[in-house]
């Protein structure tokens, strides 16, 4: 099972779990953005939960599929199609040889994942499939993909073959999808609106009180410089009750940073292994996924919860996906 990129859209690149334990070396942990997406989209086609998958930005790729492939596409809606025939998100899809999948307009959400059976056939470095790509590690060749670009995908499961086989027979020209699909809980409109959730950031006393109400209670514009390595925003300036000079200290994803001209900046898959701007706050794990989906321009406002309510949130969004799971298995 293979594909060939025609076109590689704005930022195409493999991504897994991330490249976890090496920070202490200072190597970034890398992964997903939307985690949540990328195991939903594994567990479609049979994968191992941390499997690599294509994370897609906005625009899309297009590419050639070289052998017939299951595939599962989750995350943000954007408007794929395969041969010129709309591609339902959320469910397995059984691609034949030959077909092209493009993606079009960016109708919700920022980041799409793209999970093959059998996973992406790319060397582990670090234990990570995951691309670095400002220290050009990991992923395909440690880049993004380019035009011409082959990439291989493993052998599937017994799921995974199963379902590519099952599907097929039942006849298609270029694709046939599954008629059961799963419902991304942090991609419905009420939800991915919904306030990010957060806890108290290890210096949040040494802001004004004013400003870490106007914190919680306005919202923030997502600033043209987000990427993966963080989001800037724009919104009430957050100043400190005095100066306050730090040791660097460690950074992890979804910490909420405020340099000195006052905009927090949002720590992203990408962040680097130590910061020493003070914390105001951390975003909640559960949260990250949704936090990953804001595309510059939007605007995000957030709520404070406990330490015991954002893990509560996250035992939640567990048995959410091994609910999925198990009604996934039961398919084949």
């Amino acid at each position: 099972m293979s594909f060939k990129v025609l076109r590689p859209g704005l930022l195409s690149s493999l991504q897994d779990i991330g490249r976890i334990g090496y920070q202490k070396y200072g190597i970034n942990v890398s992964g997903a953005m939307d985690v949540l997406s990328l195991r939903l989209a594994n567990i479609l086609v049979g994968n191992k939960e941390d499997e690599a998958a294509l994370e897609i930005t906005m625009t899309g790729p297009t590419l050639e599929f070289l052998s017939d492939t299951l595939i599962a596409i989750v995350g943000a809606n954007l408007s794929p199609v395969i041969d010129g025939v709309a591609v339902r998100m959320n469910r397995p899809v059984a691609v034949k040889a030959g077909a092209v999948l493009k993606f079009g307009a960016c109708q919700k959400g920022c980041r799409a994942y793209l999970a093959a059976a059998g996973g992406y056939d790319v060397p582990e470095v670090m234990g990570s499939k995951s691309t670095y790509l400002r220290g050009g590690l990991g992923g395909y060749q440690g880049r993004a993909l380019q035009k011409g670009d082959i990439v291989d995908c493993g052998k599937p499961s017994s799921f995974g073959e199963h379902t590519l086989h099952f599907l097929l027979m039942k006849g298609a020209r270029s694709f046939r999808i599954a008629n059961w699909f799963v419902n991304p809980p942090h991609m419905e409109d009420a939800n991915l609106a919904a306030p990010i959730r957060l806890t108290k950031g290890m210096q949040i006393e040494a802001y004004k009180d004013e400003c870490v109400e106007a914190f919680l209670q306005e919202t923030f514009k997502v600033t043209t410089s987000a990427d993966r390595l963080g989001y800037r925003m724009q919104g009430p300036q957050i100043e400190l009750k005095a100066p306050l000079e730090m040791i660097s200290e460690v950074a992890t994803f979804g910490s909420v940073q405020v340099p000195p001209d006052g905009n927090p900046i949002i720590l992203m898959a990408d962040h680097q292994s130590v910061a020493g701007y003070p914390k105001i706050a951390q975003v909640i794990s559960a949260d990250l996924a949704r936090v990953a989906q804001y595309k510059p321009g939007s605007r995000m406002s957030f709520r404070l919860v406990s330490i015991e309510e954002a893990e509560e949130i996250c035992f939640e969004q567990e048995r959410y996906l091994e609910s999925v799971k198990i009604a996934v298995m039961s398919k084949c």
